[in-house]
C-alpha cells in the first residue's frame, strides 16, 4: 500500500450535493471514500452536506461557502496524496476543518507534521483509546495502516498527556492516544479551528462511544 493514491479511484467525479434545505452547517467535505455511516452521522445533525472531488482546489471548496470542512477516511498512503495535502493547507486557518482516519493523516500532514506506516495495522472493532479531554476510554473502530508521528518523530507517546507539538500553524495539541501501542489518536489545533482522530467514531459497525465527537465538530462549525 505505500506510495499508493487509492483515494482518486474512489472520490466522485462532480459534487454531490445533499440536504441543501437543512437547519444546520454547510459542510463541505472532500471525499476520499467517505463511509456511508458518517455521511449518515452528519446528516442526522442536519448538515447540509457538499461531497466533493478530493482533488478539489482550495478556491474551489471555498466558492461553497462552507461553515466546515470534512476530511474523509478512504483507503491509501497519505505520503502519495501531497497534492490533496497542498489543498487542505490552503484551507486550515480560513475555515474549521475535522478529520477522521485518512483524514486526520492529512490534516496533520498539511500542518507540517509527519506519518508513518505501521508495522501491523490497526484493524478491528476493539481498540482502547483514551480521549484525553474527558479521562473516559472509548472502545473504538479501526482499520488503517498509517498513523501519526508524535512530538520529536516518537512513534509511541509515552503517557497519558496532552503533549504538544509546534506546527506551521501554531501548537498541536494530542487529544487521543492508543492503549495498545501508543500510537496518535487524534490532536487538536490551539491556534487555529482543526481538529482529527486516527479512528472511527462513527463505527459503523463497531461501538459507538465516540459518536459524540460528531457533535463537538458541528459545534466547532457553528461556531465559525
Amino acid at each position: 500500500m505505500s506510495g499508493r493514491d487509492l483515494a482518486g479511484e474512489v472520490s466522485p467525479e462532480e459534487p454531490i450535493v445533499l440536504d441543501a434545505d437543512a437547519a444546520g452547517p454547510r459542510v463541505v467535505a472532500l471525499d476520499t471514500g467517505i463511509k456511508r455511516s458518517i455521511v449518515n452521522n452528519l446528516r442526522q445533525r442536519d448538515c447540509r452536506l457538499v461531497l466533493m472531488p478530493c482533488t478539489s482546489t482550495p478556491e474551489r471548496v471555498l466558492a461553497q461557502e462552507p461553515d466546515a470542512v470534512f476530511l474523509a477516511n478512504g483507503p491509501g498512503d497519505p505520503a502519495a496524496l501531497d497534492h490533496v495535502v497542498g489543498n487542505v493547507r490552503e484551507l486550515v486557518g480560513k475555515v474549521p476543518v475535522w478529520g477522521i482516519c485518512l483524514g486526520h493523516q492529512l490534516l496533520c500532514r498539511a500542518v507540517g507534521l509527519e506519518t508513518f506506516k505501521l508495522q501491523f495495522g490497526h484493524r478491528g472493532a476493539n481498540h482502547p483509546v483514551k480521549d484525553l479531554e474527558s479521562g473516559k476510554i472509548e472502545i473504538t473502530a479501526q482499520n488503517h495502516g498509517f498513523a501519526v508521528l508524535g512530538p520529536g518523530g516518537v512513534r509511541a507517546i509515552e503517557h497519558d498527556e496532552p503533549v504538544r507539538w509546534e506546527t506551521d500553524f501554531g501548537t498541536a495539541e494530542l487529544s487521543h492516544v492508543n492503549l495498545y501501542d501508543r500510537t496518535v489518536e487524534g490532536l487538536v489545533l490551539r491556534d487555529v479551528p482543526a481538529a482529527c482522530v486516527q479512528y472511527h467514531p462513527e463505527a459503523g459497525p463497531g461501538p459507538h462511544d465516540a459518536v459524540h465527537l460528531f457533535d463537538r465538530f458541528v459545534e466547532m462549525a457553528g461556531a465559525h
